[in-house]
């Protein structure tokens, strides 16, 4: 496995991210940003965090997948919401954990970006994903 995350002693223990991802793989794969579409274009869950959240990590780990990757080998995610406010915390870990199980999710290290709007009218989410693998 060429990516080891991590949590360094003497700083914050958040619980749905690691700060450090340390990568010894030699093939690089970046994701454009995914938002809450499905395969035939239709936005998913339109005015549900939770549900476009959940959708957008699906698009991500069919992005990955064929890149020959997986979240195991993700060193790195940026995800842009709309109208961020700390109050939405629980709807934005609820569409986490919706798709936890399903995708295995490795909590990455992460950036949540508050923005004020995205490329289209109703995409709340959008991300973007760095792995590496051998």
């Amino acid at each position: 496995m060429p990516v080891t995350l991590m949590n360094p002693e003497g700083m914050m223990k958040p619980d749905v991210y690691r700060k450090v991802a340390v990568a010894t793989g030699s093939r690089q794969v970046h994701i454009a940003g995914q938002v809450a579409y499905d395969a035939d274009g239709q936005l998913v869950a339109r005015g549900d965090l939770a549900g476009q959240v959940a959708q957008a990590y699906r698009n991500v780990a069919i992005a990955l997948a064929a890149a020959g990757a997986t979240f195991n080998d993700v060193v790195r995610l940026t995800i842009y919401v709309v109208d961020w406010k700390h109050e939405r915390m629980p709807d934005f870990l609820a569409g986490i954990e919706q798709v936890s199980k399903e995708l295995n999710i490795v909590p990455a290290p992460a950036s949540l970006i508050g923005v004020s709007v995205l490329f289209e009218p109703g995409v709340l989410v959008e991300i973007e994903a760095t792995a590496v693998v051998d």
